[in-house]
C-alpha cells in the first residue's frame, strides 16, 4: 500500500539544482543560506530583549503595557523557533537561556497537571488550564523542535502535556471524550498523537488518535458532504457547513491523513476503511480550488463555493496531506495535483496573502504586500513540497518570495512586534537548510556561508570559512519511526542525508588529502577548511 518514496528522492537528485550542478551553484546557495541565517539570528537577539525579568518568558506582543504569555501564541509560534535558531547559531544560549525558559514555562504556567494556562507577566496571575494552549503549543512548536532535534527535554514536556490534556478532554462524543468540538483543536491533537505513538510506543496515543479519527471519518465527514465542519455538535450530530482551508480550520484534514499513514504503516484494517472517506474529502477540497490549484480561505461544504475569496497562505499544508495520501495509496492523480499547484506558483509573485491593518505594515515602503506572516506560511508550504517534487517554477518562486519577506525585516531585527515573528525564523531556517542541503555549521558564525548542491549521489559543498559541519540523516526513520518519509506539517525536510554505516570520501577541490569518514561521524560533525568539497559515498 505504500508508494515508494525513492522515486521522489531520485527526482530531487536530478532536478533540485538543475541539469548540471556545479560549485558555482553551491556558492550561490551559500550566499542565500548566510542571508537567511543572519536574519534569523537578528530576530532571536531582538526578542531576547523583551524577556520577562522574572520568568524569562516572552510576551505575545512588544511595545504594549499589557504583557501576557500564552502557550497558544508565544509558546507555539515564537519560543520553539528561537530554540532552533539558538541551536544552530548560539549553543550557549540554547543550553542556557532556552533551557531556563523551559524550566520556568513548567514552573509558572502549568495550570492543571501538565496543561498550561495564560500567564499575566505584569501580575503573575495564571489563567485556567487551556486545552487550546496545549494543543497549539504541541502541534506548532514542540513537535517541530522534536522533528529537527530528536528527543530533547522539550519532547518530554510535549509527551506529558498532551497526555494530561487528553485525560482532561471535555467534549463528549459517541467515540469517547474529545479535545474540542471544532476542527482546529481536534486537528491539532490529531497531528501530534500519531507521531507521539511512533516516538514512544505508548498505546494511549494510538487509542486517542483513533478516537478523534473515528469521530470524523464515521460521523462528521459522512454527515457533512464528505468534508469536516469548522464546528460540530457531537450531541446533536450537526455542524455549520463551513470549512476553513487555512489556519484555524484545516488542521483536521492534515491530522486525518497523518493518522491514515500510521494505520497503513501498522497494517491496520482501519486504513482500508479510512481510505475512501479521505479520498472523497481530498477530492472535494481539490475541486474547490481556483484554476491554478490555489485554495480559498473558507468554503461552503455543500456547494464548495468560497465564503472568503482570499487565497489561503496555508495551501501547501493541505497539499502536503494530498501528497502523503498519494505516498500511501500510490494514486498518481494526487501527486499530479501537487505538481499542478507548484507549476503555477509563478502567478503569485508579490502576492498579498494576508492583508493587515497593523501600523508597522502600513508604515513600510510597500504595504500592499501585507503581513510578512502570509509570506512565511506560503513559502513554508512550498518548501515541504519541493523537497519531494522539485518543480523548477516553484524553486524559482521560493527564491523570489524569500527576498520579498527578507526585505520586510526592520533594522532592529523585528517585523511587526508580535509572536508570529517566530514564523519568519521557521521559514528562514527551512530555506537556509534547503540551500545547504541540510548541512549545518556547529555553530554558525556571522558571515559564514554554507551552500551545497546535489550531483548524483554526491554532494558539492561550499564553505566560505573553516567550520565544523554536521550532516543530516534519515530522521523520519531513525528518530521518528516512519517507514516512509511522509510530508508532515511542522517537519524539517531532509535533503542530503548520510547513512550511519556507509563510508564517505570528502575531497577538497583545491587539492590536499581527502578524508574518509563514516556517516555517523559526519552526523556528529567534521572539521573542514574553507573552500569547495565533494562528499561522495564509497
Amino acid at each position: 500500500m505504500h508508494y515508494d518514496g525513492r522515486v521522489t528522492a531520485l527526482l530531487l537528485a536530478l532536478f533540485l539544482a538543475g541539469p548540471e550542478p556545479s560549485f558555482d551553484q553551491a556558492r550561490a546557495n551559500a550566499a542565500q543560506h548566510q542571508q537567511a541565517i543572519a536574519a534569523s539570528q537578528r530576530l532571536l537577539h531582538a526578542w531576547m530583549k523583551f524577556a520577562d525579568p522574572k520568568t524569562l518568558l516572552l510576551p505575545d506582543r512588544t511595545g504594549r503595557p499589557e504583557r501576557v504569555y500564552t502557550p497558544h501564541n508565544s509558546g507555539a509560534d515564537l519560543y520553539p523557533y528561537l530554540i532552533l535558531t539558538a541551536r544552530i547559531t548560539d549553543p550557549a544560549l540554547y543550553h542556557g537561556r532556552m533551557m531556563e525558559m523551559l524550566r520556568n514555562e513548567i514552573r509558572y504556567t502549568n495550570a492543571k497537571a501538565g496543561v498550561p494556562g495564560n500567564l499575566d507577566l505584569n501580575t503573575g496571575v495564571l489563567g485556567p488550564p487551556s486545552m487550546f494552549g496545549a494543543g497549539e503549543y504541541a502541534k506548532d512548536g514542540l513537535i517541530t523542535v522534536t522533528e529537527y532535534l530528536g528527543r530533547t527535554p522539550w519532547t518530554d514536556r510535549m509527551i506529558d502535556m498532551v497526555a494530561d490534556a487528553m485525560n482532561q478532554a471535555p467534549v463528549a462524543s459517541a467515540f469517547g471524550p474529545l479535545p474540542a468540538s471544532d476542527s482546529e483543536l481536534n486537528g491539532d491533537y490529531l497531528q501530534v498523537l500519531p507521531r507521539l505513538y511512533l516516538l514512544t510506543g505508548d498505546r494511549r496515543f494510538l487509542d486517542w488518535g483513533r478516537r478523534i479519527a473515528d469521530a470524523y471519518t464515521e460521523e462528521v465527514l459522512p454527515s457533512n458532504h464528505g468534508l469536516p465542519s469548522m464546528n460540530w455538535d457531537f450531541a446533536k450530530h450537526t455542524g455549520d457547513t463551513k470549512l476553513k482551508l487555512r489556519d484555524h480550520g484545516n488542521e483536521i484534514i492534515v491530522g486525518l491523513v497523518t493518522q491514515f499513514a500510521l494505520e497503513a504503516q501498522l497494517g491496520s484494517p482501519r486504513a482500508s476503511r479510512m481510505q475512501p472517506v479521505l479520498a472523497k474529502m481530498l477530492d472535494r477540497v481539490l475541486e474547490s480550488a481556483n484554476p491554478h490549484g490555489m485554495l480559498y480561505n473558507t468554503i461552503d461544504t455543500v456547494t464548495l463555493k468560497p465564503l472568503d475569496e482570499r487565497l489561503s497562505d496555508n495551501w501547501g499544508y493541505l497539499y502536503g496531506a494530498v501528497y502523503t495520501f498519494s505516498q500511501v495509496t500510490g494514486q498518481a492523480k494526487y501527486r499530479e495535483s501537487v505538481r499542478r499547484v507548484l507549476s503555477n506558483l509563478g502567478n503569485y509573485r508579490n502576492w498579498c496573502w494576508e492583508p493587515s491593518s497593523n501600523a508597522q505594515v502600513n508604515a513600510r515602503k510597500d504595504p500592499k504586500l501585507g503581513s510578512f506572516d502570509g509570506y512565511a506560511d506560503s513559502i513554508e508550504s512550498a518548501l515541504y513540497l519541493v523537497n519531494r517534487m522539485p518543480v523548477p517554477e516553484a524553486l524559482a518562486w521560493i527564491d523570489s518570495e524569500m527576498q520579498v519577506m527578507l526585505s520586510m525585516q526592520r533594522p532592529d531585527g523585528q517585523f511587526e512586534d508580535w509572536y508570529g515573528e517566530g514564523n519568519f525564523n521557521r521559514t528562514a531556517l527551512l530555506y537556509a537548510l534547503m540551500k545547504s542541503q541540510g548541512v549545518r555549521a556547529a555553530p554558525w558564525k556571522p558571515g559564514l556561508a554554507v551552500g551545497a548542491v546535489r550531483q548524483g549521489r554526491a554532494l558539492l559543498l561550499h564553505l566560505s570559512g573553516p567550520a565544523k559541519v554536521e550532516f543530516d540523516f534519515a530522521r523520519h526513520r531513525r528518530v521518528h519511526n516512519w517507514q516512509a518519509n511522509y510530508v508532515r506539517l511542522n517537519e524539517f525536510p531532509e535533503w542530503f542525508t548520510v547513512d550511519e554505516n556507509t563510508l564517505y570520501t570528502l575531497t577538497p577541490r583545491a587539492g590536499g588529502a581527502a578524508q574518509t569518514r563514516l556517516g555517523s561521524e559526519l552526523i556528529a560533525g567534521v572539521d573542514l577548511t574553507a573552500g569547495d568539497w565533494t562528499v561522495q559515498p564509497q
